[in-house]
């Protein structure tokens, strides 16, 4: 049984060895017990390669759209048309659950970063929310990331072959590695992929929500107010959740911001750990400077873009010039349902540009934005580097930084 005073390390030790999709429900301690769902998506046909496509919102079939790929390498999964993985169609979410209470009234969801493929890091972050704010903490991963995105692409043999050949098919590739291959390698052959898989988590999240106020799990009561927990990328999701609030669910929604908060095209996502150069440069190509042209000739783009209200959301969280305005009404409307805290040496999601996103251009939105710097070298990646030597350094800042948090959750 896990004693109460273990330290970060410890704790993180712990849950990564206890916590497992094979069982159902697993007994953490006499405070939490981890509640393992199958969630079967509901949205998966808005992806590439399902045809024809249809919006039942607006009663439009879509038939317009050639998709193929040619990556060639089908037998690493990287040539997988995107509407036939079936690990992002279904898989396991964690809750974490408070144990001896009722019900609660609020729960929070919790988004990753982006290239996710294990929920390790994130598991004493989950235990220290669920035990101190009292409340159910659902782990849900991002179209293609951790549990939904096949084995294959984090095989570390197969992975950093392809790696090579990508390096000597681009000789000024930066930052390629095992672990970011199969997402640069996709993005880079079809970048659209980033707003599917975006809207499909969308609808993913709303869909959960539908389920959870319909009974469909135990231990989350129906019109529960959810709450966000966001990491990295994790942020653009729930802002775009948020600012859309679909039929009001996320009306008094609490945002918790670490490590995110900018708009798309103020990332610099090349790290061995995210992106590859070549994949930066196309996603930026497609999403920034040429999507304009794309709108005009791909007619389900620019449905759900400018025709659909969380299109429209997502459009304004990727570049920083577009509809700022709006954007910056938005966010002071919901200014004080937002927190985040920044690290003043993060090179992946800089502090400024969470700032400059968060409380504007001017600086005029009166978001809570923490700007700090840990007492040790860590990155945007690792936060909360499991290194003995600042074993102590690594505790204080974990703690101080989810007590930040917790104490608004709370308030």
């Amino acid at each position: 049984m896990l004693q109460l005073n273990m330290d970060y390390f410890e704790l993180h030790a712990l849950l990564k060895n206890k916590i497992s999709e094979q069982v159902e429900v697993i007994d953490i301690d006499d405070k939490i017990l981890v509640q393992n769902y199958w969630f079967q998506s509901e949205n998966w046909e808005i992806l590439q390669g399902h045809s024809p496509i249809y919006c039942k919102e607006h009663q439009v079939e879509f038939c317009d759209e050639v998709f193929h790929t040619d990556i060639g390498h089908s037998e690493e999964g990287l040539d997988v048309i995107d509407c036939d993985v079936k690990e992002n169609k279904r898989f396991i979410i964690h809750v974490f659950v408070p144990k001896h209470q009722k019900k609660s009234t609020d729960a929070i969801l919790m988004f990753h970063g982006f290239n996710e493929k294990s929920w390790d890091k994130y598991f004493p972050w989950a235990y220290k929310l669920a035990t101190q704010t009292h409340q159910c903490v659902v782990l849900f991963p991002i179209a293609f990331h951790m549990n939904r995105a096949p084995s294959l692409w984090s095989t570390r043999r197969c992975m950093h072959e392809i790696s090579l050949e990508r390096q000597n098919e681009f000789p000024h590739l930066l930052a390629s590695s095992f672990s970011n291959v199969a997402i640069s390698t996709r993005l880079q052959a079809k970048p659209q992929r980033f707003i599917w898989s975006g809207l499909q988590t969308y609808y993913d999240i709303v869909q959960f929500i539908r389920q959870c106020n319909e009974g469909k799990y135990p231990e989350i009561a129906p019109q529960t107010q959810f709450h966000f927990f966001t990491y990295s990328i994790g942020a653009f999701l729930a802002q775009i959740l948020k600012i859309t609030n679909y039929e009001g669910y996320f009306t008094g929604t609490k945002l918790c911001a670490f490590c995110g908060g900018a708009t798309f095209n103020r990332f610099t996502p090349v790290s061995k750990a995210i992106l590859d150069s070549e994949a930066n440069v196309a996603l930026y190509s497609y999403l920034i400077e040429h999507l304009e042209s794309h709108l005009r000739h791909e007619k389900r783009l620019y449905h759900y873009l400018e025709e659909h209200s969380e299109g429209q959301s997502f459009r304004m969280m990727l570049n920083f010039n577009y509809n700022r305005l709006q954007r910056e009404k938005l966010f002071k409307q919901y200014s004080k349902d937002f927190f985040a805290i920044v690290l003043e040496n993060d090179s992946v999601i800089p502090a400024y540009d969470v700032v400059s996103t968060l409380k504007g251009a001017l600086h005029a939105v009166p978001t809570h934005v923490l700007i700090t710097n840990f007492d040790y070298p860590y990155t945007h990646e690792t936060p909360f580097p499991l290194k003995e030597k600042i074993k102590e350094s690594v505790e204080n800042a974990f703690n101080w930084t989810f007590d930040q948090f917790i104490a608004f959750l709370n308030s």
